[in-house]
């Protein structure tokens, strides 16, 4: 039997177009492993699909549940030695996740992040429901805060009696010796919320009041607050 050889030209096309269609292929799962996310907070129960169109099911970040997100792994920051996991809520959701998360050797981080991430009692007693962020940036560099940058707001429900913030508190990220720092303020400019996040994800929230009222004061004394410089404060500890 005459043996068929093809042409060079022909032979680099077919192995090319394989590697491509690998690529193409590639599971999330796998991608997601290799980038240890775990390490940055970020998990999810299940990764389907592929990398460059997955879902991840029930993703949350540290005890935070963001719900299903679709998953997809933009290809230009590879060539710079970075990868970004552009995500966003499955399905049409309204106000739901929206943002990316960026990997590399030395730094992780988040991208354009705009979010409700809900807390429920995990800031007990203070009394956070959930944070909102808008076009929230920041970037760990070897397990410090390098930048940080975006609006975010704390959305207050079951506060004490006389504490009244229908518009919660608000303010920018920013970075502080290696933390993240939220530094978030009232409208009154009465009210004011510290949230120091440090490497490992340890944090503290710090709540100042300072009322105008001896009812509030009262209500504050009776939620746990303590007299402080200029008010009466409130604060937590814990982890991510």
């Amino acid at each position: 039997m005459r043996r068929i050889r093809l042409p060079l030209r022909p032979s680099l096309f077919f192995l090319c177009a394989l590697l491509v269609g690998l690529v193409l292929l590639m599971p999330l799962r796998l991608v997601i492993g290799w980038l240890d996310l775990g390490a940055g907070g970020f998990a999810a129960r299940e990764a389907r699909g592929s990398v460059w169109l997955g879902t991840l099911a029930e993703a949350r970040f540290g005890d935070a549940p963001l719900g299903d997100l679709s998953a997809r792994l933009a290809p230009l920051p590879l060539l710079v030695g970075r990868a970004r996991l552009d995500l966003a809520s499955a399905g049409e959701t309204a106000g739901g996740f929206a943002g990316a998360l960026t990997v590399s050797r030395h730094r992780f981080g988040i991208d354009d992040v705009t979010a409700r991430v809900p807390l429920g009692r995990r800031l007990m007693p203070l009394p956070v429901a959930a944070i909102d962020l808008s076009d929230v940036s920041v970037t760990f560099r070897d397990g410090l805060c390098d930048r940080a940058d975006g609006l975010v707001k704390a959305v207050i429900e079951g506060a004490p009696a006389g504490l009244n913030l229908p518009g919660g508190l608000s303010g920018a990220a920013r970075c502080d010796g290696g933390a993240l720092l939220l530094p978030l303020v009232g409208q009154s400019g009465m009210e004011s919320l510290t949230l120091h996040v440090a490497t490992g994800g340890a944090y503290r929230a710090d709540l100042k009041v300072q009322p105008t009222t001896p009812a509030t004061r009262d209500a504050l004394l009776a939620a746990g607050f303590s007299p402080v410089a200029g008010g009466y404060a409130l604060a937590v500890t814990g982890a991510l």
